[in-house]
Parts: C-alpha cells; sequence; structure tokens
C-alpha cells in the first residue's frame, strides 16, 4: 500500500489504486439459487459484520502521463457511495487530472459519480469510454418503457450521464481501449458489461467489473446471480468461467465489490473457488 494506505499495486508500468466510493445496502434476498439463510452463513462464516453490505470500488490507473478512472462509483444516488472525490484527493488526485473514464458498464452504482451536486460533469475534462451495446441499450425507448419503477430511475440516470458527456463519448466494440488495457467481453449482468485487462511488461491484472456483488457467496458458490443481472443464467455461466481462468492463471483481480482491500487471487481447492485478499 501506499503511505496514505489506499490498496495500490503496481502492473509493469501501472500504478493501479482502488479508491473506495463507501457503500450500498442490498438484501440477501435479491440473490438467486441459494437460500436466504445459506447466504447468511456464508457470510457469517467469513467474518462479514454487516451481510447486506456492498462496497463500491473505483480504480485509479496511472501510466505514462495518463490519469484513467475506472467507473466512478455511486456519488450518493439512493444515498449510495458517494466518497469519490474525497477519496481521489487522498491519492493526490484532483477530477479535472482525470483524462479518461472506462465503464464496466451503466449501472447507477458506477455512473452516479460522472455528475456533480449541480447534474454537470465531474470530470471536465475526460473522454467517457463505454462499450456500443452498453450506450444503445441504455439509449433505447423501448427497453426504457418496458422497466419498472426501479430499473426507470437507472435508465434516467444513465441518460443523463450520457448526455452530459455526449461530445466526449467514445465506443468500442473489443480489443485495446488505451495503450496496455483492453476490454474483455463479460456477458450477462448487463448487455455491454466489460472487464479491463492491463499487461506491461509481462505483468498482468483483470478488473471485472461486477463479476461479484457479494464475494464470500459468488465465489464459493459461482452458481448464485443477483436480481441486478439481465441474464442471471449467462452471469453465472461468466462468472465459473472467469473464476477457471483467474486461479488458473494466478491473475491478479479487482472488482468494484470486491471489498476495501480492492484486489485479490482466486484459488481453486478442489471443486470451490475461494478469495484470497493481497494486503
Amino acid at each position: 500500500m501506499n503511505n496514505l494506505e489506499l490498496p495500490d499495486r503496481s502492473v509493469g508500468n501501472f500504478s493501479v489504486t482502488a479508491i473506495s466510493d463507501g457503500y450500498l445496502s442490498a438484501s440477501l434476498d435479491l440473490l438467486s439459487n441459494i437460500e436466504p439463510m445459506d447466504a447468511l452463513r456464508l457470510q457469517h462464516d467469513a467474518g462479514v459484520s454487516d451481510p447486506s453490505s456492498i462496497h463500491i470500488n473505483c480504480y485509479l490507473v496511472r501510466s505514462a502521463g495518463r490519469t484513467i478512472l475506472i467507473d466512478a462509483g455511486a456519488g450518493g444516488f439512493k444515498q449510495w457511495g458517494g466518497k469519490l472525490k474525497a477519496n481521489l484527493a487522498l491519492a493526490g488526485v484532483q477530477p479535472t487530472e482525470i483524462d479518461t473514464i472506462l465503464l464496466t458498464h451503466a449501472h447507477p452504482d458506477h455512473v452516479g459519480g460522472l455528475l456533480d451536486a449541480s447534474g454537470e460533469a465531474a470530470f471536465p475534462g475526460a473522454e467517457l469510454v463505454v462499450h456500443q451495446n452498453e450506450l444503445s441499450f441504455w439509449q433505447d425507448d423501448t427497453h426504457l418503457s418496458r422497466a419498472s419503477e426501479r430499473a426507470r430511475s437507472n435508465f434516467l440516470l444513465a441518460r443523463q450521464v450520457f448526455n452530459t458527456y455526449r461530445e466526449r463519448i467514445r465506443t468500442f466494440a473489443e480489443g485495446e481501449v488505451v495503450p496496455g488495457i483492453s476490454a474483455m467481453a463479460l456477458p450477462g449482468h448487463t448487455p455491454g458489461h466489460s472487464g479491463f485487462h492491463m499487461e506491461s511488461e509481462g505483468c498482468s491484472a483483470l478488473i471485472w467489473g461486477d463479476i461479484v456483488h457479494f464475494p464470500q457467496i459468488q465465489i464459493a458458490r459461482p452458481d448464485v446471480s443477483i436480481a441486478f443481472d439481465q441474464d442471471p443464467h449467462l452471469s453465472a455461466t461468466t462468472r465459473s468461467r472467469l473464476l477457471d481462468i483467474a486461479s488458473s492463471d494466478r491473475l491478479l483481480v479487482a472488482g468494484m465489490h470486491l471489498g476495501e482491500l480492492g484486489f485479490a487471487y482466486i484459488k481453486r481447492m478442489g471443486e470451490r473457488y475461494e478469495i484470497s485478499y493481497e494486503t
């Protein structure tokens, strides 16, 4: 860790720092393919003090004069998070210094922090880089018309963000998005849900977005999905595939809901997976 105690890793020439935006709360009843009491037991066995609490991470990536932010937290939307700006300052970075924002997807706990309290761009000099399927989904009136009341507010926030940054949006389908960082399709959670794989000087890491929301549950039980997943079955398939890759390759992983430590390795123990946090 650096001297400010922010979780920090070097990946070749990349410096990667986990920046907390705070927490949101979600009932374990939102999980599928597991009984709530079994989910609660997994949380308790792992020493989780508040079983319904979900931590929100963003990732600051610095290399070769670039200052990149991966996701921007909830920004206080629905009283979720809102600590990104203060924690960026602890890392010595002001919002005007961010030149690129990579989005894993456009759920509110990832894009809310892109707007300030007055609805203006919180990162006025940043290019917003997002998967083309993600952008088209949230801007599709047909999908909006079918949305529940809860989901409707998510659509409206995503549209406000995309409209605010419209002059500085760049879309991708696959491949390298900035030098040394490539997008990885991770389907199931949203139409354009993506991870970002960075590689430099023989080192690599994967920021995997929302592969898990409750890591102590969904890594032990990758078949467990959450109501936020657009396609729960596909999400589970993607999660299992990625856990296999991460454990086999001993790949450093980072995720928006991995917890405050921000970085981990996945270990395969027989037929099960375990998360091993790196401190």
